[in-house]
């Protein structure tokens, strides 16, 4: 017959520590992935967007053998991208963010009791 050899659980020195960084994580709550604040960010990048394409149309001509120099117009080549990258980051980080729950804190700090 073999013999069982039970093994102290407790974790020791460094193993300690990672196990109470561990349980202090906050887990992630099961519901909707986006907060109300997260989607009035994306509306606000959506509309930015829209002001950057905005800025970036025009410049043409209704006569096709003609030639308009308002193509090469400062807004057109500096201000609308910069208007346009703003937009985009303001949608990834409308993505990201994450805001922290008043519930959640109060669940990690429950659970670690």
């Amino acid at each position: 017959m073999a013999k069982t050899v039970t093994v102290n659980k407790k974790p020791i020195g460094k193993q300690a520590k990672k196990a109470v960084n561990q349980k202090q994580q906050p887990q992630w709550a099961l519901g909707m992935p986006f907060k109300k604040i997260n989607y009035i960010l994306m509306v606000a990048g959506i509309i930015i967007l829209f002001i950057g394409y905005y800025l970036l149309s025009g410049g043409g001509t209704d006569d096709p053998a003609g030639f308009s120099e308002a193509i090469f117009d400062t807004r057109r080549l500096y201000v609308a991208p910069i208007v346009l990258v703003i937009g985009f980051l303001v949608e990834l980080f409308a993505i990201m963010y994450r805001p922290k729950a008043k519930a959640e804190e109060e669940t990690t700090s429950t659970d670690n009791q």
